[in-house]
């Protein structure tokens, strides 16, 4: 130390000085308070770690109760415990197809499971057979109202024996469950189901959906104080609009998030459609197809698909023999079913001024390559329209907005100014329908303080929406549509690789309009097109069914046809004998009508079936809001309990009378996933919660902070 410097002796300190003298403590005391303070610290630490570390073995445990995904495989990816495989085989014989529906369930883990999966059928699909396969055993399903098919099955999943239980949620979405899945086994369940084919401007259509867009859910959450709630594993919570929310919500993940072998489908389609086909086409997929007469077989070109998008097929007759009537007829349990087609000639044209509403969704589901088809829809609408014609352009996401406050003329200026709009239009946020259907359907003033569209005078008015149909609260839409469509006419074009078909197909329906679907850009400009070729087309009204005897027949009354669309009506209880004779009016006010001799019906089959579902439709139309009464239920349920079909109030459920899961192993429920629809963006996706040890790890962490903290106070040096 330098000979200047003198250290100041104890006396000539300051008590502020003395009281930092008397804090230089000795090594082995320091040391001492160091490790003192260090295990009052690992203490506490231990006590804020125990409720973590059961809180992550909790999470855990639950994960693999609540299917969560389970497994990493070598490539990282996330694998659930319950793999799934489906096989589709369909019969297409005249307007009807029969589909049989293999979904294999493959358990890849050391547990019992059970496994739950919500997917996709037709929206207009009977669901009438249920058998489950579990190794040699064999148990046919039966039929059973939805309450009593609950009880079995919980009480087979209870005593450890296999049951198989198919519910429907909508029309167009259903429900399995398959209980005791044995450790390492596969258990199927085959479903058969038929659909009416469609037949419209001398094509004929078949859609096979495979997954489903998440749907959005409108509505204040429903809190647990107003009810249990009864969770079904769904990302999303009931709600006021929707309070089936969660069984109608699977979580949604990547075909890479799966096995590799796991959500794929094999599909082959035989076509009998009682007259030479001269070609079969898909929008979605490639196909092969092979002649034996007039029968074609049909596969996709790759092989077994991937479970993302709707397959669609299309075959149409050789030219010159597109049916322009026909009459088929089955005789089951001793009574007669007809079912008519007739394609009137509307050759005639009468053009009217129109004003043309297009609305477009723009909400987050429709992200990604649906925005971009529906942009181009919407423009190619624009191009259909005429000097004489007025429009507007409404969008929605979770506000409705318009282009205009009210309509326009479509002249040079106004359509530039729309197409401009339109292609600066993107998509995010919520699906809030009901404002925009009341904007179109009312014409109300959106953006100023104008008093609507003018009047219309002799103008036809159409509105044209644009949406994927991804909503969870359909009965309310259609309870609106019926309410406010007044004179207007409601057409929907579904779009993306998975739309809401069901909505799509009834929305229309309720709005006397009609519906088409676009698949891709690629491939729009046909069913665009025949759509906007309809609604420029005269229209047959107030059209009118005379059959010679007093059967019931559905739809009761025709709705409106447009040119190229066929009239179906299914009749219960009249013989092939007469004739049918039906008429119309035309936009000019001309009658037009045409008999058809019930006496060259072909035979068919599952007619009886089909005007089940026509009748139960009907009877369900009435009961909107959802609340039905006990006599409309009661009526319901007696036609399918007696036709064999699933419905609102009736299930399918198939029971193993032997127990085999032991008595002392527990049983895990798998939700298994839908996979995203092609060209949705990875915003849409719905994972599992997947539970890990993370809460752990973090507090092992702070454990391992604790020598370090020591050190760094055993080194710390304190300074007078």
């Amino acid at each position: 130390m330098p000979s200047n410097i003198s250290m100041p002796s104890v006396s000539s300190l300051t008590p502020a000085g003395r009281r930092h003298r008397s804090l230089r403590l000795s090594g082995p005391r320091r040391r001492a308070i160091v490790e003192g303070v260090s295990l009052w610290l690992a203490v506490v630490l231990f006590f804020a770690v125990q409720p973590v570390f059961a809180e992550a073995r909790e999470a855990v445990d639950d994960a693999a109760g609540a299917g969560r995904f389970h497994f990493v495989d070598a490539a990282g990816g996330q694998q659930p415990a319950t793999l799934l495989r489906t096989d589709y085989r369909v019969e297409v014989s005249g307007l009807i197809a029969d589909t049989r529906l293999i979904q294999a369930f493959e358990n890849t883990s050391q547990a019992w499971r059970e496994g739950v999966y919500v997917f996709p059928l037709p929206e207009n699909a009977s669901v009438y057979s249920l058998k489950m396969t579990a190794g040699e055993r064999v148990i046919i399903g039966e039929i059973k109202t939805r309450e009593a098919a609950r009880h079995d099955y919980q009480k087979a999943r209870a005593e450890g024996r296999q049951a198989a239980k198919v519910d429907q949620q909508r029309p167009n979405l259903f429900t399995t469950r398959l209980a005791n899945i044995p450790p390492g086994e596969t258990v199927t369940v085959e479903m058969r189901y038929q659909q009416a084919v469609r037949y419209q401007s001398g094509e004929f259509e078949l859609r096979l959906p495979t997954t489903l867009t998440p749907r959005y859910m409108p509505g204040q959450p429903i809190s647990e104080a107003s009810g249990p709630i009864d969770w079904q594993g769904g990302w999303a919570a009931p709600t006021s609009q929707v309070p089936d929310a969660n069984a109608i919500s699977p979580h949604t993940v990547l075909p890479h998030d799966v096995a590799a072998d796991s959500h794929r489908a094999r599909i082959e389609l035989q076509l009998n459609a009682g007259l030479p086909i001269a070609a079969v086409t898909s929008p979605t997929h490639g196909l092969n197809s092979t002649w034996n007469g007039e029968t074609v077989t049909v596969v996709p070109s790759s092989g077994d698909i991937v479970m993302d998008r709707d397959l669609v097929v299309r075959w149409s007759p050789v030219l010159g023999q597109a049916p322009s009537a026909a009459v088929f007829h089955e005789r089951w349990q001793g009574e007669d079913y007809l079912l008519a087609l007739l394609v009137p000639g509307l050759d005639a044209r009468s053009v009217l001024p129109r004003e043309l509403i297009f609305v477009i969704d723009t909400s987050g589901s429709m992200a990604g390559e649906s925005i971009r088809q529906a942009r181009a829809s919407l423009l190619r609408g624009l191009d259909t329209l005429s000097s004489q014609d007025r429009f507007n352009v409404i969008q929605f996401n979770s506000r409705t907005s318009a282009l205009y406050d009210k309509a326009r003329t479509a002249n040079v200026a106004n359509l530039s100014q729309a197409r401009r709009y339109v292609r600066g239009l993107n998509a995010d946020g919520g699906t809030e329908m009901a404002s925009a259907l009341e904007a179109a359907l009312r014409s109300r003033p959106l953006n100023g303080t104008g008093a609507g569209s003018e009047e219309q005078g002799s103008r036809v008015r159409q509105v044209v929406f644009i949406t994927d149909g991804a909503v969870g609260n359909e009965a309310g839409l259609f309870r609106q549509i019926q309410r406010d469509l007044a004179a207007s006419r409601l057409f929907t074009v579904g779009i993306g690789s998975a739309p809401n078909m069901h909505f799509m197909r009834e929305a229309a329906r309720f709005g006397r309009g009609t519906y088409t679907a676009i698949s891709d850009l690629a491939t729009m400009s046909k069913p665009l097109d025949d759509l906007f070729g309809k609604m420029q087309a005269p229209v047959l009204v107030d059209i009118e069914t005379q059959w010679p005897g007093s059967g019931q027949a559905y739809p009761r009354r025709p709705g409106d046809l447009f040119r190229g669309e066929p009239m179906v009506q299914v009749l219960h209880g009249q013989a092939p004998e007469g004739e049918l004779r039906v008429s119309g009016r035309l936009p000019d006010g001309s009658v037009w009508q045409q008999q058809l001799p019930l006496a060259k019906a072909a035979p068919a089959s599952g007619l009886h079936r089909h005007w089940a579902k026509e009748k139960i439709n009907r009877l369900m139309d009435a009961n909107l809001s959802g609340v039905v009464s006990e006599t409309r239920q009661a009526e319901v349920t007696e036609l399918a309990l007696a036709h064999q079909l699933i419905t609102r109030y009736t299930s399918f459920i198939a029971v193993d009378q032997t127990p085999v899961r032991p008595a002392d192993a527990d049983v895990r429920t798998d939700h298994i996933p839908t996979l995203l629809p092609a060209g949705s963006t990875p915003g849409m996706l719905r994972y599992p919660q997947t539970a890990t040890w993370s809460p752990l790890l973090m507090a092992l962490g702070l454990i391992g902070l604790l020598p370090c903290l020591a050190l760094i106070l055993l080194r710390r040096r304190v300074f007078l």
